[in-house]
């Protein structure tokens, strides 16, 4: 049955009325119309395309592909390129196929993102490794879209034999590849994007993104939980500063440099890691928000979550036009985008209220290969009165870690945190079989007691915590094993826990129960004094190789600028 609405159209960067017809799940018919007294608008608000993140980790969200989905549509998202490397890097093949199947048995677009880097380095135990030959074998299935993105870039520079292999296969099916790049740039950045990778989603200031962008990458402005770039890469002043030192102006007439400023030079928006208690506030509709609040031009800001990512992905959806597959969300109105209703394949699946589909739980082995630990386990030992070591240094809300030094005391041989100055103790323990741990120290959470654990430790995924004393780190620890995964806040005067089975990274719950208990556990951590506004997210990243400056594995304290393990002990 057609029906009448205005459109936005993100081919033409305009809006106008059409009558539109659906059949089969597709646009039939799309015909402009001329509004006069007589015309009746059936549809009260603004239709765009349903929007689309070019690049996340489901596993992020803490929910399954189908309790992402039913979160997702309430805020007009009808597709996501997901890239399924968490739970690969805990159960292989088996874990990614069980990610493809959950997200089947729901009404929504997901395609999926060969993770190239399972582990991302030789440098730390993962529950899996995933060679060329698993490459290939997944890049032959229909959900695949891509070669996910290319953590490990001193493998590539360096021409790493099997990572060539991995990026061949790609090129072989004609699989975009992402990338992953962070402060690479020159020569190196040269060689990286010689190997056929052509998106980056790490930059995190203006003239890193600017200068891949000339090099012919298209870069994803990152608006996550935990790493927040559109500030930084949206930043007018430093546009006007790259336009002078390039002498656009006397040479771009200033009407036309003007527009330039408030359109663009990026590519897609997106989310890489989301976590639910920012998830029930909103997803893609408030990052567009955000843009226009920094400047940049609405259409074109939907068009990093529409036509951009659709285009480059091969993906069908991302405008209304006819042929399409009919995913599209019906706005209040462009100002507030506030989302009245979403469709899928011309079916609602959120009317305004509710979700109008259901999910099943899911049960799956348990991935905790792990021995209980005893406060001596975390203990650091020198046989002096004082040492100086190499300290993690991080920021809030940033990736990127700085190499720091302390001077610690001893008592009773046992190198003793600085709450003063703080220096905190942290650790991995390797949770697949091995029980290894490697513990060193952490400036930049705060906290004055307890500690917290997770099990979500980026990409490997063993168990990381931070805290004052062994005592509470073992007790975090333990209480995440009995979980079968998890986060844990423990005190001695209170403690909660977050239960993750699924892999040890998800859970059956929606995503309003998640929040609600990880808002919780977060005010635990602050009452203990973190400094951190997504404690658990960021404690994750620390131990990801891949991103600089200093790291940590359960094989060792890692210098991701030298691509080796360091010391923790200085002297």
């Amino acid at each position: 049955m057609p029906f009448t609405a205005y459109i936005l159209d993100v081919l033409t960067d305009s809006v106008y009325p059409a009558r539109i017809t659906i059949e089969d799940g597709i646009f039939k018919e799309i015909v402009p119309i001329h509004v006069t007294e007589e015309t009746r608008i059936d549809v009260e608000g603004v239709m765009l395309p349903g929007f689309i993140d070019a690049h996340i980790h489901i596993e992020s969200s803490m929910m399954t592909p189908a309790q992402f989905a039913k979160i997702a549509v309430r805020h007009g998202t009808t597709a996501v390129v997901c890239d399924p490397h968490e739970i690969a890097n805990v159960r292989g093949i088996k874990g990614i196929e069980f990610m493809i199947e959950n997200a089947s048995t729901v009404p929504f677009n997901f395609y999926f993102a060969a993770p190239s880097c399972v582990p991302a380095t030789s440098f730390e135990t993962s529950g899996a490794i995933l060679d060329s030959e698993d490459i290939e074998y997944l890049l032959q299935k229909p959900e695949m879209v891509a070669l996910a993105e290319m953590m490990n870039f001193p493998g590539v520079i360096g021409a790493d034999d099997e990572v060539l292999r991995k990026l061949r296969i790609a090129r072989k099916y004609n699989k975009p590849i992402d990338g992953h790049a962070p402060l690479v740039s020159g020569k190196e950045l040269d060689k990286y994007i010689e190997q056929g990778i052509v998106t980056d989603h790490e930059c995190s200031n203006f003239q890193e993104a600017i200068e891949k962008k000339q090099k012919g990458m298209k870069i994803m402005v990152r608006d996550g939980s935990s790493a927040k770039n559109m500030e930084a890469l949206f930043d007018f002043s430093e546009r006007i500063e790259h336009y002078k030192n390039q002498d656009s102006f006397g040479i771009i007439p200033n009407e036309v440099l003007s527009r330039r400023l408030h359109s663009p030079i990026f590519d897609f928006i997106v989310s890489d890691d989301k976590n639910p208690k920012d998830l029930i506030k909103g997803h893609l509709n408030e990052s567009v928000k955000k843009a226009v609040d920094l400047g940049i031009d609405l259409i074109k800001a939907i068009e990093m979550v529409t036509i951009n990512p659709a285009a480059h992905y091969g993906l069908d959806g991302g405008s209304i036009v006819t042929g399409a597959k009919a995913d599209f969300i019906i706005v209040d109105n462009l100002n507030d985008l506030n989302v009245l209703k979403t469709y899928i394949s011309g079916e609602c699946v959120f009317d305004g209220e509710n979700v109008l589909f259901d999910v099943e739980d899911v049960d799956v082995a348990d991935s905790m290969d792990v021995n209980m630990k005893s406060p001596e386990d975390f203990d650091i030992l020198y046989d002096g009165d004082e040492c100086e070591v190499n300290v993690i240094k991080c920021y809030n809300g940033e990736l990127l870690t700085k190499k720091t030094t302390a001077t610690l005391k001893t008592k009773d041989g046992i190198i003793q945190p600085d709450i003063i100055e703080d220096v905190l103790k942290i650790a991995v323990v390797e949770r697949y079989g091995g029980n290894t741990i490697t513990n060193a120290f952490i400036k930049g959470f705060g906290l004055k007691k307890g500690a917290i654990a997770s099990s979500i430790a980026h990409d490997s995924h063993n168990i990381i915590v931070v805290g004052y004393s062994s005592e509470m780190m073992a007790e975090a620890v333990n209480t995440v094993i009995e979980n079968r995964g998890g986060i844990a806040v423990v005190s001695e005067d209170f403690s909660g826990s977050l239960s993750l089975p699924i892999a040890g990274l998800m859970s059956n719950e929606d995503a309003f129960d998640i929040a609600e208990k990880l808002v919780t556990l977060q005010k635990m951590a602050s009452a203990l004094g973190c400094k951190q506004d997504a404690p658990f997210m960021t404690m994750a990243f620390m131990a990801l190789l891949v991103i600089p400056s200093i790291k940590i594995s359960d094989k060792g304290l890692f210098d991701g600028d030298s691509f080796e393990f360091m010391d923790v002990i200085r002297n």
